[in-house]
């Protein structure tokens, strides 16, 4: 064993380049030929395109690019591509064929109006015997956005923010997106009727439900307006967003606008949605490089749900009560959620770090990092961040107060003084969060 900082960073690098598209892509998607016509397997399944057909490739999301990059490579020898792919600012790759789209994220802006009325226009090119191709990963539902009649976007943006802060969950935030959209739950797949759609899917959400990943827009939508409505409430949020959004809603409610396609809707017959990147995946490989590198690793959870501060507390008493062998790496996954109440600077994952970090500070053995796979922890160029006893010492001698820190949501500016903040830059893939804990055999100063 090295340092346990620079263990703990392999372990999380390898978890991440383990669902990285480029990888993920080839497990599941390849070529094949069949009386010298190319035939395309997916997961398994074989689709054979017609001669005259054309295969589109279009997609959302923090991944997006790379998927669509690795999937052009791929068919491009077989066939010839059209479509266009919109990801976040700062997360653009070269691609041949297709259309690349930048947009905002996590609230969406201009762009992702403008991305998705050309997704759309796309729609009315694709014929009966055309294959498509999307390609989805988590921040699809700020990425492709669109404006209800009536309402403007300063209102969808202003409900997005309100939504980020609220500390409602993934699932109730792209409920309600689901329902102040036209691209959203199941409606893009209703638009490319009748050609065959096959989704690929990234899950940035714990349980990988379906429906719920970049707010599903080629599945099912079991949620309503009510649902929406009732989100709305729980969070003390309807007399906050913009009157006309709300009155869309209630619109939505009164059965006055047509709710979104629900299950065992006819009119999916034609969609294949394919899971292929998921927080498992990136769990397994993690604990892989733990044993590798020398540690006992153990899987405490995949499926981390809740407010940041009970999962800190969670982890550091797992930590302090492990029983088994020494060295250890403990591994969770998930996505957590943080009520915003001070005016600080930080992202989830940072938050988590800080408090664990705090509760740790009179035990040198222990290191703990929690980070976003797709490089990004809030409003910020960090994925997230380690700490270690020392990071505490070193705040402390220069008279920064953690708890201060804390208390604010400023936790960026606390590990970017102390030390500790994990850089990634844009990785390409987002399948949620991973905290990793390491205990040494003895105590460690770093």
């Amino acid at each position: 064993m090295t340092n346990p900082v620079t263990d703990i960073t392999h372990i999380f690098e390898y978890a991440v380049a383990a669902v990285h598209p480029a990888a993920l892509i080839r497990n599941n998607v390849s070529v094949w030929q069949e009386h010298h016509q190319p035939v395309i397997r997916i997961s398994g399944d074989d689709y054979r395109v017609a001669p005259d057909a054309t295969i589109w490739i279009t997609g959302a999301g923090k991944a997006a690019a790379a998927m669509a990059q690795e999937l052009e490579q791929l068919l491009l020898p077989h066939f010839p591509l059209q479509g266009c792919i919109v990801t976040k600012y700062g997360h653009a790759l070269p691609l041949q064929q297709l259309t690349l789209l930048e947009a905002g994220h996590p609230v969406p802006d201009n762009n992702s109006v403008e991305a998705t009325t050309q997704l759309l226009a796309l729609t009315q090119q694709v014929r009966p015997q055309d294959l498509v191709f999307f390609l989805l990963s988590g921040g699809a539902s700020s990425l492709l956005a669109d404006v209800p009649p009536g309402c403007r976007l300063t209102d969808v943006q202003q409900l997005f923010s309100l939504l980020l802060h609220s500390g409602a969950d993934i699932r109730e935030m792209n409920t309600v997106r689901k329902h102040i959209s036209g691209i959203k739950g199941g409606r893009l797949a209703q638009a490319l009727l009748p050609a065959t759609v096959c989704t690929l899917i990234l899950s940035d959400v714990v349980g990988d439900d379906l429906s719920v990943i970049g707010s599903g827009p080629t599945v099912p939508d079991p949620t309503t307006f009510a649902d929406t409505l009732a989100i709305l409430r729980k969070y003390h949020l309807t007399e906050k967003i913009p009157p006309a959004l709300l009155q869309h809603i209630e619109n939505g409610v009164a059965g006055k606008i047509a709710d979104t396609p629900k299950p065992g809707s006819t009119g999916f017959g034609h969609v294949h949605n394919y899971l292929t990147g998921t927080n498992r995946i990136a769990l397994e490989a993690a604990a892989g490089k733990a044993q590798e590198l020398g540690y006992h690793p153990q899987l405490l959870a995949a499926d981390t749900t809740g407010e940041v501060h009970t999962t800190a507390q969670y982890l550091v008493q797992q930590a302090l009560q492990y029983p088994g062998p020494l060295p250890a790496c403990l591994l969770m996954g998930g996505e957590t959620t943080v009520t915003v109440t001070g005016s600080g600077k930080g992202g989830r994952n940072q938050q988590l770090a800080l408090a664990a970090g705090i509760a740790l500070a009179d035990h040198p053995h222990i290191t703990l990092l929690s980070g976003g796979t797709d490089g990004t922890d809030g409003p910020t160029d960090a994925a997230g961040a380690i700490v270690h006893a020392q990071t505490i010492k070193n705040a402390l001698k220069l008279q920064l107060d953690p708890n201060s820190f804390l208390h604010s949501n400023d936790a960026w500016h606390f590990f970017s003084k102390a030390g500790g903040l994990l850089v990634t830059g844009p990785t390409q893939t987002n399948v949620m969060d991973l905290m990793i804990v390491l205990i040494a055999a003895e105590q460690t100063e770093i």
